[in-house]
């Protein structure tokens, strides 16, 4: 059975970081990732993404200051956020394509159940 389990996030001072994980469990492996971030009377954001060749894009207001990275022999995926600023608050949630097991290979995508990062002095 295939599962997603989003875990991190928390609360922290201006400044600060903090690691959201997103662990597959029942899958070959991980293709790629996308991460979004929803705030309270905002659009969704696309703030960070990883393709399947693990080359990396982020979004304006938030490069030098998050990374993305895969493990492969652990099937998760992370968002570290550095240099956290008030406006970094958010439900942050990843979206990740997964390749199921053999024999079928067969690609799905799935969906964190979102985790709230919050910066407040």
């Amino acid at each position: 059975q295939v599962q997603l389990l989003e875990s991190g996030g928390g609360l922290v001072a201006p400044g600060g970081s903090l690691r959201v994980a997103c662990a597959t469990s029942g899958v070959f492996g991980i293709n790629s990732v996308n991460w979004y971030r929803q705030s309270p009377g905002k659009e969704r954001e696309l703030v960070a993404e990883m393709d399947s060749h693990s080359k990396t894009n982020y979004a304006d207001s938030v490069v030098g200051r998050f990374t993305t990275s895969k493990d492969n022999a652990k099937n998760t995926v992370y968002l570290d956020l550095n240099n956290l600023k008030a406006e970094d608050t958010a439900v942050y949630l990843c979206n990740v394509e997964v390749i199921g097991l053999p024999p079928r290979f067969q690609m799905s995508k799935l969906w964190g159940q979102g985790i709230q990062v919050a910066v407040s002095i």
